[in-house]
Parts: structure tokens; C-alpha cells; sequence
């Protein structure tokens, strides 16, 4: 196992172009976000293949053997279909966006937190899913998203998908919490102890919280807030600062954090939760009845793409069982492919990162893009939009 995953929302806000792509609001799914994103047409079949695919992804996804010599599904993609891999790791979804503007890349990995500004700006093109076998197989929650869709239109192959998760120290937290008030309301309890996820998008934490615990707020959407609502949120990450003791971005200072006694109650990861079991911490995580907030990545196809037939094959090979298999063993994160479990090394893998528990993954709001036309589908009010959140999240850090 390596986890690579890194801040998905960086501190860069001048990409959300989505404003000059959104309409009025429709209804139903994704048509209620009111996207009208530029008409793009899907291949109706595939040629013959280009040699080659230029892709953009987040470190751990596109492995060669390079970084581990047991991890590589790049060498057995380029003898099977004759494209060869370039790939970039993009560091945030920030950048991930940049380069796909550029048009030298064929397809991305995207978090939910880039992929409707992919989507709004004509930058990631609608994919025809009966050009990918595999998709299939795909875990029916993971299709037709409000991070991957519009009115029914799939923009890319979903890939895999993770919560964030409230871990505790066992014997310093007691009684063991059940809710997010242990690091919220009740966070004083643990004053400098507690720690956090370093994002702006974590703003939408304290707004799943607030959903729950103050109804009169009428809060639907985490990332769909009205002034009223994002002043809410902000006000309790405010009063939640006092007692952070540090705010986390590197999966591997937060397990020695949780080690050392540094954090004993925050947000964090399945897989992280797992590798600070394994060294020793007593720790555990889960999902607090309030749920949670987490991520779902889709490998998307540039609008602009050069070599779009080997961009097609990557999708379909990357979703494949064995390799979507790999990749999650690898990442740390639960497969998009249902049959995936059937083929990874740990027969238990997919049992601990509630791959095939759909119950599960209800709880979880998946990152979306906070934009001005609200997302729950209000029309009679404009929702905070994301460059808003990143300045709030800066004034929250002080």
C-alpha cells in the first residue's frame, strides 16, 4: 500500500470559470445545479488507435513500476493496445484544470471538485459509456453524480471513491464519540489536540454538520450555501480553530500526530487510519451519524484530446478488475469496478473501504464545486461561490 492522495482544492481560485457557463436551473440530478455546459458530442465509435495518450492524474494512479516495482499497469496497457503512456501528476485539482486548458493532454483523473469546471468550460468532453465495456460494472452509485454528470450525460469513467472519516484516540476520548460535535461543538474537550483537513472544501464538514444539528439553517447541499448558511459554517470552523492543533495535509504527519499524542480526535482517511493501526496507534475511524463528506474521481476526456481512441482504451483498461483492483489496493481507496474486489490481494480490502456497500456510500457527500447558481436547485438565491471559500478558509487559519 502507498497512499499519494494530497490537498484536492488548492489555494488557487481563478479557474472556476463556471459562472459564464451556467443557465437557469431544470430539475432532477445534475439538471438541477442549473449547468448548461457548451454542446459537445461523444464519439459514436471508436478508430483506430493513435500510439499514444497524454494523461494527467493524481500520484498512484498511473503506475509504471518506476515508483514500486510491483506496482505497474502502464508496461501490460502499452503492449496491449500499442499507446504509449505520458503522464503528469498534478498536485491539485487547481492544476489539473490549468493543464487540461492547454489541450496537450488526452484525459484526467478529476475530483468532484474540478470536474463541473471541466465540464462547464467545455474542457472535458461527454463520453459515449457503450465505447467502454467495463463501465458496466461500475457501482451503479458512482454513476450519473453531480460531480460527473449533467441530465444524465455521463462526462467520464468513474474510477474510485473514499470518505472522510472522524478518527479518535481510544484512550484518550472517552466516552467514544458518535457525532462530528467532537470536533466541533465539543472540541474544547481536547484543546489543541484536535486536527482538521487543510482545504477550503472542508468548509462543507461544518455545513454537514449543520444540516444535521440546526435544521432552521434549511441547509441541503454542503457545497450549496447561502450567505446565511456558508456564515454559519464559517462561524463554527472559527470557534473549532481554537482548539485545532493542526491543520493536515500530509497523511504521514497526521499518523505521527496520532502517535505521538499530538491529535487525538479529527477528520482523516480509511487508509490512513489503517497504516496508524499498524504502527501502533490506538485509533479508529468511521462515519458519525451525521455522515460525511469524501471524494469520487472520474477519468474524463478533454474536449481538445489528439489521441481520443487511446484515451477511450485507457478508460476502459483503468476500470478493468484487476487493474482498478490494483490501483485501489495501491492508493488506498474503495474500486469503482464491482467485479475489482474479486481480484485484489487482500481478500478483506474491500470489506474495510465498503466497496459494494451502497448503504454506506449514502452517507457520504461526495466534493462538488460551490458555484453562485446553487447547486440544491434554489432559484431564488445565490449560493457563496468556491474563490469565496478559499478566502474564508485563509481568514478561518488566520
Amino acid at each position: 500500500m502507498r497512499l499519494n492522495r494530497i490537498p484536492r482544492a488548492s489555494a488557487v481560485a481563478a479557474t472556476l470559470l463556471l459562472a459564464a457557463a451556467c443557465g437557469s436551473s431544470g430539475s432532477g440530478g445534475s439538471s438541477a445545479t442549473g449547468l448548461n455546459p457548451p454542446h459537445l458530442k461523444a464519439p459514436a465509435k471508436l478508430g483506430a488507435t493513435e500510439g499514444q495518450v497524454n494523461l494527467i492524474a493524481w500520484a498512484g494512479y498511473v503506475e509504471d513500476g518506476s515508483n514500486d516495482p510491483k506496482a505497474d499497469w502502464v508496461h501490460a496497457f502499452e503492449k496491449q493496445t500499442g499507446c504509449q503512456v505520458h503522464s503528469k501528476v498534478a498536485a491539485s485539482s487547481d492544476e489539473m484544470v490549468k493543464l487540461m486548458k492547454t489541450g496537450e493532454y488526452d484525459a484526467v483523473s478529476a475530483s468532484g471538485d474540478a470536474s463541473l469546471r471541466l465540464i462547464a468550460s467545455g474542457d472535458a468532453a461527454p463520453v459515449n459509456t457503450a465505447l467502454v465495456p467495463n463501465y458496466k460494472d461500475v457501482f451503479a452509485g458512482l454513476k450519473n453524480g453531480a460531480w460527473n454528470s449533467v441530465r444524465g450525460q455521463m462526462y467520464g469513467i468513474p474510477h474510485g471513491r473514499g470518505a472522510n472519516l472522524l478518527m479518535y484516540n481510544t484512550e484518550k476520548v472517552r466516552p467514544a464519540p458518535t457525532s462530528w460535535s467532537a470536533v466541533f461543538e465539543d472540541a474544547a474537550r481536547h484543546k489543541g489536540h484536535v486536527t482538521a483537513y487543510d482545504s477550503p472544501i472542508y468548509i462543507a464538514d461544518a455545513a454537514l454538520y449543520l444540516k444535521a444539528t440546526k435544521p432552521q439553517l434549511k441547509i441541503q447541499d454542503p457545497y450549496a450555501l447561502d450567505q446565511k448558511q456558508f456564515d454559519a459554517a464559517v462561524s463554527l470552523l472559527r470557534q473549532q480553530n481554537r482548539s485545532v492543533g493542526e491543520y493536515w495535509s500530509d497523511y504521514l504527519k497526521e499518523v505521527s500526530a496520532f502517535k505521538s499524542g499530538d491529535s487525538v480526535v479529527g477528520t482523516t482517511w480509511q487508509v490512513i487510519a489503517n497504516l496508524a493501526t499498524s504502527e501502533g496507534a490506538k485509533v479508529k475511524a468511521f462515519v458519525p451519524k451525521e455522515g460525511s463528506t469524501g471524494w469520487s474521481d472520474t477519468w474524463m476526456v478533454s474536449s481538445k484530446a489528439k489521441h481520443p481512441n487511446c484515451a477511450y482504451k485507457w478508460l476502459n483498461w483503468i476500470v478493468s478488475p484487476k487493474v482498478n483492483a490494483q490501483v485501489a489496493e495501491y492508493f488506498g481507496e474503495a474500486p469503482a469496478n464491482s467485479r475489482a474486489c474479486a481480484e485484489t490481494s487482500d481478500k478483506n480490502f474491500c470489506t474495510v473501504y465498503h466497496a459494494a456497500d451502497e448503504g454506506y456510500w449514502k452517507k457520504i457527500a461526495f466534493w462538488n464545486t460551490p458555484i453562485a447558481q446553487c447547486l440544491d436547485g434554489r432559484k431564488d438565491v445565490s449560493c457563496v461561490p468556491y474563490d469565496r471559500w478559499v478566502q474564508a478558509w485563509t481568514e478561518i487559519k488566520g
